[in-house]
């Protein structure tokens, strides 16, 4: 087959992405970014063209490209490029387009940040801040309390309507990476939370969580906006300064602390993927040295000394 020029063949790649794989708009959006990146480097060049040895000099002018918040990207982000062409690559073979194999890429070796979470002491202060005599800190509560008590992430708990959480039951489904859907369950005062805030709403807007403030608080029907993420972000970390904490808090440490409590409470780490939505357990693992101090109790508790 002729060959394919590398922007043609990254159009499709993308459009397959939206009709074939139902990926997300976000994943779309990253991916067409990265491979982009390619294009920006090498020029116009064809598919077949890429070959072990532009990918290496790809490699390394990532690796010297800074951003507006440091001088260079992180191996992670150079991994996510990689990642995005090793799909490409899979694509095109699908296409039967002459193109290099994909496991002929190599990711870099790179090292996991260490997992930030808070102890229930710290959950506890942090969850206290909001004045929950307003009703934007009745919000901020529920938020703060939906965060722990589920571990979503916060794209998913942006995303959510009024109507997608049974506070009865307590439970409800969100639909998360890779448009996977998995159930959510909360604790009885995370549910009682969302339903004084509920209670104290004066709308029959769509969204749960609603904007208070700012020039863009309601849209042209009167109705208010949902909350975005970013501003999530900025809340979580204020009640953090206001509560004490010096480490950096944000709706992401909440997820982390979620699982944390979950393992060091006795939860195998097959049931804490599934509440988290992993797909490889591989992921969740991240979350087992924390759990050392818990380990080393079990140790003691069970582990014959011979000494005695």
């Amino acid at each position: 087959m002729s060959s394919m020029p590398y922007d043609e063949a990254v159009s499709q790649f993308l459009e397959y992405l939206e009709l074939e794989q139902n990926r997300s708009s976000k994943t779309i959006q990253n991916y067409s970014h990265y491979l982009t990146r390619l294009s920006d480097f090498a020029g116009d060049i064809k598919v077949e063209d890429i070959d072990a040895d532009l990918i290496r000099k790809w490699r390394l002018w990532l690796n010297r490209l800074g951003t507006n918040t440091s001088d260079e990207l992180s191996k992670t982000t150079q991994n996510y490029h990689l990642i995005a062409l090793r799909s490409f690559f899979k694509f095109c073979a699908k296409r039967d387009w002459p193109a290099l194999a994909a496991d002929k890429i190599e990711l870099a070796r790179t090292t996991r940040p260490q997992v930030t979470f808070l102890n229930t002491e710290e959950v506890e202060r942090l969850s206290s801040q909001p004045d929950i005599s307003t009703p934007a800190g009745l919000r901020d509560r529920a938020i703060l309390e939906l965060l722990f008590s589920s571990g979503l992430r916060i794209s998913e708990l942006v995303g959510l309507d009024r109507d997608h959480i049974n506070l009865k039951r307590r439970e409800f489904m969100v639909r998360g990476k890779g448009q996977k859907d998995r159930p959510i369950f909360i604790s009885q005062e995370a549910a009682d939370w969302i339903e004084q805030y509920l209670q104290k709403r004066q709308d029959n807007v769509k969204p749960l969580f609603i904007r208070y403030s700012g020039t863009k608080k309601v849209d042209l029907s009167g109705n208010y906006h949902r909350l975005t993420a970013r501003s999530i972000q900025r809340m979580v970390a204020r009640y953090a300064r206001l509560a004490g904490i010096t480490k950096h808090v944000s709706p992401h440490t909440l997820r982390h602390s979620f699982a944390t409590d979950l393992l060091m409470n006795g939860a195998d780490l097959r049931s804490v993927q599934a509440m988290l939505g992993h797909s490889n357990i591989a992921t969740t693992q991240i979350y087992t040295h924390v759990t050392d101090p818990h380990l080393k109790a079990v140790h003691e508790k069970f582990h014959r000394s011979r000494d005695k």
